[in-house]
């Protein structure tokens, strides 16, 4: 991944990642401002391939990430600092970034849980999520706690986990992507 990218990369996740800490929210400005910012770092560095890099990037996160937000998994902030991401590292880093999230995502959650003695709730509400998906119903209509908004709900700050993945990421890099790949 070229320099400016990186730089691009590291300074949205980094700033989205301590406003998700401190607000427990992720700036619209600051998600418009990376994806700008992210398509004109590419078309400038990569012509048209550039920006269909770049689209297909954001296009990749948007499949995984909007359907958590439509299940009211998810908050809005965190989908669009993906679509960020993506239009920033393009597809296959996005891929790598994504795994990195999840895994580091999954531990983070777990020990959150954990600490809050909610494991017992957790599987609980896990199952009526999975009962309710596979019978094409959304969760949160028939178990109002289930939905991310409910103010019983544990609420991890997803922007702080995208920020420590794309981190890792840049570590690890091709690494991870030739595990993938």
């Amino acid at each position: 991944m070229p320099l400016p990218l990186k730089l691009v990369l590291i300074s949205t996740v980094i700033a989205a990642g301590l406003f998700d800490l401190r607000y427990r929210r992720i700036p619209n400005w600051l998600n418009l401002g990376a994806i700008t910012a992210g398509l004109a770092a590419n078309i400038l560095l990569f012509a048209l391939h550039g920006f269909t890099f770049a689209l297909l990037g954001m296009g990749c996160s948007l499949l995984i990430y909007v359907p958590l937000y439509l299940v009211r998994g998810m908050g809005a902030g965190d989908v669009k600092l993906m679509a960020a991401v993506g239009a920033i590292v393009g597809p296959w880093n996005w891929l790598g970034i994504f795994l990195c999230t999840a895994l580091l995502g999954g531990l983070v959650s777990l020990l959150y849980v954990l600490l809050r003695r909610r494991l017992n709730q957790t599987m609980l509400n896990l199952g009526l999520i999975a009962s309710d998906l596979l019978h094409a119903r959304l969760p949160a209509e028939r178990h109002a706690s289930l939905d991310i908004r409910h103010a019983e709900a544990l609420r991890m700050p997803h922007g702080a986990v995208i920020a420590l993945g794309a981190m890792v990421f840049l570590g690890l890099g091709s690494k991870i992507i030739t595990a993938v790949v």
